[in-house]
Protein backbone atom coordinates (compact mmCIF):
# COMPACT_ATOMS: atom_id res chain seq x y z
CA UNK A 1 0.00 0.00 0.00
CA UNK A 2 1.40 3.60 -1.22
CA UNK A 3 2.14 5.53 1.94
CA UNK A 4 1.22 8.70 -0.65
CA UNK A 5 -2.42 9.88 0.46
CA UNK A 6 -4.48 10.25 -2.50
CA UNK A 7 -6.01 13.79 -3.00
CA UNK A 8 -9.45 14.71 -2.02
CA UNK A 9 -11.89 16.78 -2.91
CA UNK A 10 -12.84 17.36 0.74
CA UNK A 11 -9.88 17.69 2.82
CA UNK A 12 -6.34 19.80 2.40
CA UNK A 13 -4.32 17.70 0.39
CA UNK A 14 -1.39 15.95 1.74
CA UNK A 15 1.49 13.71 1.34
CA UNK A 16 2.20 12.70 4.54
CA UNK A 17 2.11 14.31 8.40
CA UNK A 18 3.08 17.76 7.99
CA UNK A 19 3.87 17.60 3.76
CA UNK A 20 1.51 19.24 1.43
CA UNK A 21 1.36 16.77 -1.70
CA UNK A 22 1.69 19.75 -4.58
CA UNK A 23 0.35 17.22 -7.63
CA UNK A 24 -2.74 17.63 -4.84
CA UNK A 25 -2.81 21.08 -4.74
CA UNK A 26 -2.25 22.18 -8.21
CA UNK A 27 -5.35 19.62 -8.91
CA UNK A 28 -7.39 21.52 -6.17
CA UNK A 29 -6.31 24.58 -7.83
CA UNK A 30 -7.14 24.03 -11.35
CA UNK A 31 -10.72 22.40 -10.00
CA UNK A 32 -11.47 25.86 -8.58
CA UNK A 33 -9.84 27.94 -11.11
CA UNK A 34 -13.66 29.53 -12.51
CA UNK A 35 -13.35 31.07 -8.55
CA UNK A 36 -10.16 32.44 -8.64
CA UNK A 37 -10.52 33.82 -11.83
CA UNK A 38 -13.56 35.47 -11.03
CA UNK A 39 -11.82 37.26 -7.95
CA UNK A 40 -9.15 38.14 -9.88
CA UNK A 41 -11.26 39.60 -12.65
CA UNK A 42 -13.12 41.63 -9.82
CA UNK A 43 -9.88 42.28 -8.33
CA UNK A 44 -7.98 43.49 -11.80
CA UNK A 45 -11.32 45.97 -12.14
CA UNK A 46 -11.23 47.12 -9.21
CA UNK A 47 -7.49 48.01 -9.68
CA UNK A 48 -8.05 49.92 -13.12
CA UNK A 49 -10.69 51.80 -11.02
CA UNK A 50 -8.52 52.86 -8.16
CA UNK A 51 -5.67 53.44 -10.88
CA UNK A 52 -7.67 56.11 -13.10
CA UNK A 53 -9.36 57.85 -10.21
CA UNK A 54 -6.42 58.36 -7.70
CA UNK A 55 -5.76 61.87 -7.68
CA UNK A 56 -2.36 62.60 -9.41
CA UNK A 57 0.87 64.13 -7.57
CA UNK A 58 3.95 65.39 -8.60
CA UNK A 59 6.68 65.57 -6.49
CA UNK A 60 9.73 67.88 -7.16
CA UNK A 61 13.09 67.29 -5.26
CA UNK A 62 16.03 69.58 -4.48
CA UNK A 63 19.36 69.12 -2.66
CA UNK A 64 21.22 72.05 -1.32
CA UNK A 65 24.88 71.72 0.69
CA UNK A 66 25.31 74.02 3.97
CA UNK A 67 28.54 75.26 3.45
CA UNK A 68 30.06 75.84 7.13
CA UNK A 69 31.27 79.18 8.40
CA UNK A 70 33.33 81.14 11.11
CA UNK A 71 36.49 79.42 11.01
CA UNK A 72 37.45 75.68 11.62
CA UNK A 73 35.82 75.77 14.69
CA UNK A 74 32.26 75.72 13.25
CA UNK A 75 33.36 73.64 10.12
CA UNK A 76 34.77 71.31 12.87
CA UNK A 77 31.14 71.24 15.00
CA UNK A 78 29.28 70.96 12.06
CA UNK A 79 31.08 68.28 10.22
CA UNK A 80 30.85 66.45 14.00
CA UNK A 81 27.03 67.51 13.95
CA UNK A 82 26.31 66.04 10.75
CA UNK A 83 28.49 62.70 12.43
CA UNK A 84 26.33 62.54 15.28
CA UNK A 85 29.44 63.49 17.37
CA UNK A 86 29.05 65.51 20.32
CA UNK A 87 31.81 67.82 20.58
CA UNK A 88 30.94 69.70 24.13
CA UNK A 89 29.05 72.78 24.91
CA UNK A 90 31.85 74.46 23.52
CA UNK A 91 30.36 73.84 20.34
CA UNK A 92 26.89 72.92 20.98
CA UNK A 93 25.81 76.51 20.65
CA UNK A 94 25.74 75.64 16.59
CA UNK A 95 22.69 74.46 15.35
CA UNK A 96 23.03 71.09 14.38
CA UNK A 97 21.72 70.09 10.72
CA UNK A 98 20.01 67.20 12.34
CA UNK A 99 17.54 69.85 13.96
CA UNK A 100 17.21 70.65 9.96
CA UNK A 101 13.91 68.45 9.51
CA UNK A 102 12.55 69.77 12.85
CA UNK A 103 12.22 73.34 11.00
CA UNK A 104 10.57 71.73 8.70
CA UNK A 105 8.41 70.47 10.31
CA UNK A 106 7.87 73.55 12.61
CA UNK A 107 3.92 75.41 12.72
CA UNK A 108 5.47 78.61 11.71
CA UNK A 109 7.42 76.78 9.06
CA UNK A 110 4.26 75.22 7.72
CA UNK A 111 2.10 77.78 7.96
CA UNK A 112 3.93 80.19 6.30
CA UNK A 113 4.05 77.80 3.37
CA UNK A 114 0.21 76.90 3.46
CA UNK A 115 -0.64 80.22 2.82
CA UNK A 116 2.09 80.85 -0.06
CA UNK A 117 0.18 82.05 -2.95
CA UNK A 118 0.39 79.64 -5.90
CA UNK A 119 -0.55 78.81 -9.52
CA UNK A 120 -2.87 76.65 -10.11
CA UNK A 121 -5.07 75.30 -13.74
CA UNK A 122 -7.86 75.40 -12.52
CA UNK A 123 -8.03 79.29 -10.82
CA UNK A 124 -7.30 82.34 -13.01
CA UNK A 125 -5.16 84.33 -10.10
CA UNK A 126 -2.60 83.12 -7.68
CA UNK A 127 -3.86 81.32 -4.55
CA UNK A 128 -2.61 79.80 -1.61
CA UNK A 129 -2.80 75.82 -0.82
CA UNK A 130 -4.61 76.11 1.85
CA UNK A 131 -7.13 78.22 -0.37
CA UNK A 132 -7.10 75.71 -3.05
CA UNK A 133 -7.84 72.64 -0.84
CA UNK A 134 -10.58 73.91 0.92
CA UNK A 135 -11.85 75.98 -1.30
CA UNK A 136 -11.36 75.64 -4.71
CA UNK A 137 -10.47 71.89 -5.15
CA UNK A 138 -13.27 69.26 -5.01
CA UNK A 139 -13.18 65.97 -3.30
CA UNK A 140 -11.93 62.76 -5.42
CA UNK A 141 -14.58 59.80 -5.72
CA UNK A 142 -11.97 57.54 -3.76
CA UNK A 143 -12.00 60.54 -1.14
CA UNK A 144 -15.82 60.50 -0.81
CA UNK A 145 -15.69 56.74 -0.78
CA UNK A 146 -13.08 56.45 2.34
CA UNK A 147 -14.88 59.73 4.19
CA UNK A 148 -17.96 57.50 4.01
CA UNK A 149 -17.03 53.95 4.48
CA UNK A 150 -13.87 53.79 6.41
CA UNK A 151 -14.14 56.92 7.53
CA UNK A 152 -17.60 57.26 8.39
CA UNK A 153 -17.56 57.16 12.34
CA UNK A 154 -15.00 59.86 12.42
CA UNK A 155 -17.89 61.79 10.65
CA UNK A 156 -20.15 60.60 12.77
CA UNK A 157 -18.37 61.79 15.83
CA UNK A 158 -17.67 64.98 14.60
CA UNK A 159 -20.82 65.31 13.72
CA UNK A 160 -21.84 64.57 17.55
CA UNK A 161 -19.28 66.56 19.02
CA UNK A 162 -19.53 70.36 20.03
CA UNK A 163 -17.46 72.11 18.01
CA UNK A 164 -14.98 74.38 19.68
CA UNK A 165 -15.00 77.58 19.96
CA UNK A 166 -12.85 79.99 18.02
CA UNK A 167 -9.80 81.27 20.36
CA UNK A 168 -9.45 85.10 20.36
CA UNK A 169 -5.97 86.49 21.35
CA UNK A 170 -6.36 89.93 24.08
CA UNK A 171 -4.93 92.66 21.60
CA UNK A 172 -2.78 93.75 24.35
CA UNK A 173 -0.03 91.13 24.43
CA UNK A 174 3.60 91.92 23.89
CA UNK A 175 4.03 88.08 22.51
CA UNK A 176 1.64 86.20 21.29
CA UNK A 177 1.69 82.36 21.15
CA UNK A 178 0.62 81.15 17.50
CA UNK A 179 -3.66 80.35 17.07
CA UNK A 180 -4.65 78.25 14.75
CA UNK A 181 -7.89 77.55 13.23
CA UNK A 182 -9.71 74.66 13.00
CA UNK A 183 -9.44 74.43 9.44
CA UNK A 184 -5.52 75.15 9.45
CA UNK A 185 -4.97 72.54 12.20
CA UNK A 186 -6.55 69.61 10.30
CA UNK A 187 -4.60 70.81 6.76
CA UNK A 188 -1.43 71.27 8.87
CA UNK A 189 -1.55 67.38 9.58
CA UNK A 190 -2.49 66.60 5.68
CA UNK A 191 -0.13 68.90 4.31
CA UNK A 192 3.21 68.43 6.66
CA UNK A 193 3.40 64.59 4.90
CA UNK A 194 3.75 66.42 1.73
CA UNK A 195 6.72 68.03 2.69
CA UNK A 196 9.69 66.21 3.96
CA UNK A 197 13.91 67.18 4.87
CA UNK A 198 16.58 64.04 4.88
CA UNK A 199 19.96 64.87 6.25
CA UNK A 200 22.60 63.10 4.47
CA UNK A 201 24.81 62.57 7.63
CA UNK A 202 27.58 61.07 5.61
CA UNK A 203 27.80 62.86 2.54
CA UNK A 204 26.26 66.56 4.43
CA UNK A 205 23.99 67.06 2.20
CA UNK A 206 20.19 68.07 2.71
CA UNK A 207 17.55 66.48 0.16
CA UNK A 208 14.01 68.62 0.07
CA UNK A 209 10.96 66.51 -1.06
CA UNK A 210 7.87 68.72 -1.86
CA UNK A 211 4.25 66.85 -3.29
CA UNK A 212 1.28 68.55 -4.40
CA UNK A 213 -1.45 67.94 -7.13
CA UNK A 214 -0.13 69.74 -9.92
CA UNK A 215 3.37 70.43 -11.45
CA UNK A 216 4.02 74.35 -11.37
CA UNK A 217 2.17 74.47 -8.32
CA UNK A 218 4.67 71.74 -6.99
CA UNK A 219 7.64 73.62 -8.35
CA UNK A 220 6.59 77.02 -6.98
CA UNK A 221 6.34 75.19 -3.09
CA UNK A 222 9.37 73.67 -3.41
CA UNK A 223 11.41 77.02 -4.35
CA UNK A 224 9.03 78.99 -1.58
CA UNK A 225 10.44 75.62 0.99
CA UNK A 226 13.85 76.04 -0.09
CA UNK A 227 14.21 79.53 0.15
CA UNK A 228 12.15 79.51 3.84
CA UNK A 229 14.55 76.98 4.96
CA UNK A 230 17.84 78.72 4.23
CA UNK A 231 15.72 81.90 5.81
CA UNK A 232 15.35 80.30 9.21
CA UNK A 233 18.59 78.37 8.83
CA UNK A 234 20.45 81.54 8.63
CA UNK A 235 18.14 83.37 11.45
CA UNK A 236 18.95 80.65 13.54
CA UNK A 237 23.05 80.97 12.85
CA UNK A 238 23.23 84.74 13.10
CA UNK A 239 20.50 85.19 16.19
CA UNK A 240 23.79 85.77 18.46
CA UNK A 241 26.10 88.25 16.54
CA UNK A 242 22.82 90.36 15.17
CA UNK A 243 21.57 90.77 18.76
CA UNK A 244 25.35 91.93 19.53
CA UNK A 245 25.38 93.97 16.25
CA UNK A 246 21.67 95.15 17.12
CA UNK A 247 23.13 95.81 20.65
CA UNK A 248 26.03 98.13 19.17
CA UNK A 249 24.07 99.67 16.25
CA UNK A 250 21.79 101.01 19.15
CA UNK A 251 24.90 102.20 21.39
CA UNK A 252 26.49 104.00 17.91
CA UNK A 253 23.51 105.65 17.23
CA UNK A 254 22.87 107.35 20.74
CA UNK A 255 27.03 108.14 20.98
CA UNK A 256 27.03 109.61 17.46
CA UNK A 257 23.83 111.44 18.75
CA UNK A 258 25.83 112.81 21.45
CA UNK A 259 29.22 113.34 19.51
CA UNK A 260 27.51 115.85 17.35
CA UNK A 261 25.74 117.72 20.18
CA UNK A 262 29.19 118.29 21.91
CA UNK A 263 30.59 119.63 19.03
CA UNK A 264 27.49 122.10 18.55
CA UNK A 265 27.75 123.12 22.10
CA UNK A 266 31.24 123.62 21.81
CA UNK A 267 31.66 125.90 18.69
CA UNK A 268 28.49 127.65 19.92
CA UNK A 269 30.95 128.86 23.29
CA UNK A 270 34.02 129.38 21.56
CA UNK A 271 32.31 132.11 19.08
CA UNK A 272 30.02 133.44 22.29
CA UNK A 273 34.10 133.87 24.57
CA UNK A 274 36.01 134.18 21.83
CA UNK A 275 36.36 138.27 22.93
CA UNK A 276 36.35 137.46 26.60
CA UNK A 277 39.43 137.76 28.61
CA UNK A 278 38.24 136.22 32.08
CA UNK A 279 39.07 132.94 33.18
CA UNK A 280 35.33 131.53 34.42
CA UNK A 281 34.32 131.53 30.54
CA UNK A 282 37.64 129.92 29.69
CA UNK A 283 37.39 127.37 32.42
CA UNK A 284 33.69 126.14 31.26
CA UNK A 285 35.05 126.25 27.58
CA UNK A 286 37.61 123.68 28.83
CA UNK A 287 35.04 121.41 30.01
CA UNK A 288 33.01 121.13 27.45
CA UNK A 289 35.71 120.74 25.13
CA UNK A 290 36.86 117.61 27.57
CA UNK A 291 33.28 116.27 27.00
CA UNK A 292 33.70 116.61 23.26
CA UNK A 293 36.68 114.51 23.31
CA UNK A 294 35.15 111.84 25.93
CA UNK A 295 32.36 111.63 23.43
CA UNK A 296 34.06 111.47 20.09
CA UNK A 297 36.24 108.49 21.32
CA UNK A 298 33.40 106.93 22.28
CA UNK A 299 32.03 107.43 18.86
CA UNK A 300 35.26 106.40 17.68
CA UNK A 301 35.35 103.02 19.65
CA UNK A 302 32.00 101.93 18.83
CA UNK A 303 32.06 102.89 15.30
CA UNK A 304 34.94 100.53 15.14
CA UNK A 305 33.11 97.68 16.82
CA UNK A 306 30.02 98.41 14.76
CA UNK A 307 32.68 97.54 11.80
CA UNK A 308 33.43 94.46 13.63
CA UNK A 309 30.01 93.15 14.53
CA UNK A 310 28.85 93.43 10.83
CA UNK A 311 31.83 91.44 9.55
CA UNK A 312 31.07 88.53 12.31
CA UNK A 313 27.51 88.53 11.27
CA UNK A 314 28.67 88.33 7.37
CA UNK A 315 31.03 85.45 8.83
CA UNK A 316 27.71 83.39 10.80
CA UNK A 317 26.01 83.91 7.57
CA UNK A 318 25.57 80.33 6.37
CA UNK A 319 25.83 80.34 2.13
CA UNK A 320 23.94 77.06 0.43
CA UNK A 321 25.08 75.36 -2.67
CA UNK A 322 22.14 74.42 -4.62
CA UNK A 323 23.41 71.12 -6.40
CA UNK A 324 19.96 70.16 -7.61
CA UNK A 325 17.96 73.17 -8.56
CA UNK A 326 14.07 73.54 -8.42
CA UNK A 327 12.77 72.18 -11.96
CA UNK A 328 8.70 71.72 -12.97
CA UNK A 329 8.21 68.14 -13.39
CA UNK A 330 7.11 66.37 -16.79
CA UNK A 331 5.91 63.14 -15.14
CA UNK A 332 3.45 62.33 -12.09
CA UNK A 333 5.24 60.59 -9.00
CA UNK A 334 1.77 59.07 -8.11
CA UNK A 335 -0.01 57.02 -9.26
CA UNK A 336 2.03 54.16 -10.66
CA UNK A 337 -1.12 52.36 -12.19
CA UNK A 338 0.85 49.54 -13.50
CA UNK A 339 1.66 48.87 -10.09
CA UNK A 340 -1.65 49.36 -8.49
CA UNK A 341 -2.63 47.04 -10.72
CA UNK A 342 -0.53 44.37 -10.68
CA UNK A 343 -0.89 44.76 -6.96
CA UNK A 344 -4.66 44.25 -6.78
CA UNK A 345 -4.87 41.10 -9.97
CA UNK A 346 -2.28 39.65 -6.93
CA UNK A 347 -4.26 40.29 -4.22
CA UNK A 348 -7.55 38.82 -6.62
CA UNK A 349 -5.65 35.72 -6.87
CA UNK A 350 -4.61 35.26 -2.98
CA UNK A 351 -8.32 35.64 -2.33
CA UNK A 352 -9.17 33.20 -5.24
CA UNK A 353 -7.05 30.70 -3.70
CA UNK A 354 -8.15 31.39 -0.14
CA UNK A 355 -11.83 31.38 -1.00
CA UNK A 356 -11.26 27.58 -3.07
CA UNK A 357 -8.89 26.23 0.00
CA UNK A 358 -11.92 27.65 2.71
CA UNK A 359 -14.46 26.01 0.64
CA UNK A 360 -12.61 22.71 0.73
CA UNK A 361 -12.00 22.99 4.20
CA UNK A 362 -15.39 23.80 4.87
CA UNK A 363 -16.89 20.76 2.90
CA UNK A 364 -14.48 18.87 5.02
CA UNK A 365 -15.82 20.32 8.40
CA UNK A 366 -19.51 19.56 7.19
CA UNK A 367 -18.55 16.18 6.32
CA UNK A 368 -16.76 15.33 9.81
CA UNK A 369 -19.99 16.96 11.54
CA UNK A 370 -22.47 14.78 9.39
CA UNK A 371 -20.43 11.47 10.14
CA UNK A 372 -19.85 12.43 13.81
Amino acid sequence: MSTVEEARPDSLPQQAEGEIDLMAVAKTLWNGRKTILIATGIAAVLGVLIALLTPKEFTVRTVLVPQMSGGKGSQLSGLASLAGVDLGMAESAELSPIIYPQIVQSVPYMLELMHTPLHFSKVDTVVSYFEYSTEVKKPSVLGVVKKYTIGLPGVLLSALRKAPEELVLPGDMSDKPIAMSKEEFEFKKRFSEKISLTVDKKEGYLTLTVSMPEALAAAEMAQKAQNLLQSYIIAYKVEKSQAELDFIQERYDAAKEEAERQQVEFATLSDQYKDLTSRVPQVELQKVQTRMTIANSVYQQLASQLEQAKIQVKKDTPVFTIVEPVTVPTERSKPSRVKILVIWVFLGGVVGCGLVYGKTYFLSLRKKWEEA
